[in-house]
């Protein structure tokens, strides 16, 4: 396991903790220019705005807020902590959840009562990793 500690309020990673922590947690984010950023692909325009409502439900509800960029087959959302101008435990922790509730995957679960989304490309809004 890489080294990294946790850290509480406002404190900021280095870089060199940001890396090995996105490795060990959130492989599919990276960290670039201060923030850390994850890009998720979409079928349209539809699914495209169903990721940014999710999104900004999850962050209003944490009260952290990330950027955007939206375009018609994509979201990135990019999370840094504007106070303490870095990324803290507040990044990591909004970042954790929007990949659990945009990642989740109904019909994979063992025993799940939902059946998730049809394996036909007409219903797909997501691409997953």
């Amino acid at each position: 396991m890489a080294q990294w500690r946790r850290k509480g309020g406002n404190e900021v990673f280095s870089s060199e903790e940001i890396e090995a922590r996105l490795k060990d947690e959130l492989p599919q984010w990276y960290f670039e220019d201060g923030w850390i950023r994850r890009k998720y692909k979409t079928s349209g325009w539809k699914a495209t705005l169903m990721v940014v409502n999710t999104v900004g439900h999850l962050a209003e509800a944490a009260w952290h807020h990330p950027d955007l960029t939206v375009s018609y087959a994509f979201v990135t959302v990019k999370l840094q902590n504007h106070e303490a101008k870095g990324i803290t435990e507040k990044d990591f922790a909004l970042a954790k959840k929007i990949e659990e509730v945009l990642m989740w995957q109904p019909g994979k679960e063992e025993g799940a009562a939902l059946q998730g989304t049809p394996d036909d490309p007409r219903f797909k809004y997501l691409k997953y990793d």
